[in-house]
């Protein structure tokens, strides 16, 4: 599932293609995509996309009038971009948003379908979307430790708790706690001071260090291979390999 990296990358490769561009046309290729009807999905078409923004690991489209589209990749959505508007080719297609002079597709690996859009009537409605978890990017160390103690859970459930943290999931999680030096099957009520603002600080460095990582290797183009498996992961994907730290088999 495209993480808060991915998004954010996702984020700014849109804001020089579709950020103050109307919308021509919308076309819905399988029905299951769309999870709302009022307002109807025709109704963004015509209309400037005047804002965009991440919520968790959502996208949101923010449209003039007042409307906002809610995109939520799940685990095997994805974003193309084409500058042939008449041939946007994109296998797996779910739905299609026409521009001028290009064409931006959201796909769908597998045959079940989890993606999903949601037209949003006003800004009051993005409510029913926010899961509240903490920005830790944002965040202070204060804030991270109350979201992480809230409750007793394993860092690897909290971590990836949406209603905590905002953005993170299994791959990045696994990355956060091994550059954090810590088990992913310890207890948030156990740590020390020293271990939460440790914690912390790898959750920031691991995600700033991939976004950057993520918006070179897009260099400007459209992202198009956006994966949760990288070869310079330390220890996602990676079972059965030695650490690269201390050799030990992860």
């Amino acid at each position: 599932m495209p993480e808060l990296p991915d998004i954010t990358v996702y984020l700014e490769a849109l804001e020089v293609r579709v950020l103050g561009r109307i919308v021509k046309k919308i076309r819905i290729a399988s029905i299951f995509v769309l999870r709302t009807a009022v307002p109807p999905v025709s109704a963004l078409e015509g209309k400037k996309i005047i804002a965009l923004r991440r919520l968790g690991k959502r996208i949101l489209f923010g449209f003039e009038g007042g409307q906002w589209l809610v995109m939520h990749l799940m685990i095997a959505g994805r974003l193309q971009w084409s500058d042939d508007v008449e041939k946007p080719a994109a296998r797996n297609a779910l739905a299609t948003f026409f521009f001028e002079g290009g064409a931006l597709t959201l796909t769908e690996a597998g045959t079940k379908r989890r993606a999903s859009l949601h037209v949003i009537a006003d800004a009051a409605g993005l409510a029913a979307h926010e899961r509240g978890g903490l920005d830790v990017l944002t965040g202070t160390t204060e804030a991270f430790a109350e979201a992480l103690t809230r409750e007793s859970h394993t860092l690897k459930r909290a971590l990836t708790d949406p209603r905590l943290f905002s953005g993170i999931g299994n791959a990045y999680s696994n990355e956060i706690l091994h550059a954090a030096r810590l088990s992913p099957i310890t207890l948030t009520r156990r740590l020390s001071s020293e271990e939460i603002a440790r914690l912390h600080a790898a959750t920031r460095a691991i995600l700033m260090m991939w976004t950057e990582r993520l918006r070179k290797e897009a260099g400007g183009r459209f992202p198009a291979k956006v994966t949760a498996f990288h070869p310079e992961m330390a220890v996602h994907g990676k079972f059965g390999k030695p650490c690269p730290v201390c050799g030990t088999k992860v």
